[in-house]
């Protein structure tokens, strides 16, 4: 069995951020020569997201939405971990929400989607450096 890691790094320039990374997580396919496995994609922060879905911008629009509902990063006072001199306590939240990683299907050297579905970084406390680990495993 091979295996081949690597990272992607972001720095979004806003708090919040949506970013379709299915071509670089195929680019790292390709570059590892691996024709029939798995490929685990994992934010390595807990204030940020990777997960699969559709590549529509009212989508996104919504996620965004429904996620300030869900934990509203204002007053950042209504949550205890902002105690510590954070604001980004609804961050956490909602990283837990939208998951920590995906694993796809490789077959035939490309990633094996359903219709419409994309892999993304969901960014919730942007503005610095952050980074993506891409681990794929298989022949």
């Amino acid at each position: 069995m091979k295996h081949y890691r690597e990272e992607l790094w972001f720095n979004v320039p806003t708090r919040r951020a949506y970013l379709n990374i299915t071509g670089q997580v195929q680019a790292a396919i390709d570059k590892s020569g691996i024709k029939e496995g798995l490929c685990l994609v994992n934010a390595m922060h807990i204030s940020a997201s990777v997960f699969i879905n559709d590549d529509e911008s009212g989508l996104h629009h919504d996620f965004d939405k429904w996620l300030e509902k869900l934990a509203p990063h204002e007053p950042v006072s209504q949550y205890r971990h902002n105690d510590t001199g954070e604001d980004n306590a609804d961050a956490h939240l909602k990283r837990q929400v939208m998951g920590r990683e995906s694993v796809v299907a490789v077959t035939k050297g490309k990633l094996d989607f359903g219709p419409w579905e994309q892999i993304f970084y969901g960014e919730f406390d942007g503005r610095r450096k952050k980074r993506v680990l891409i681990k794929i495993i298989g022949q």
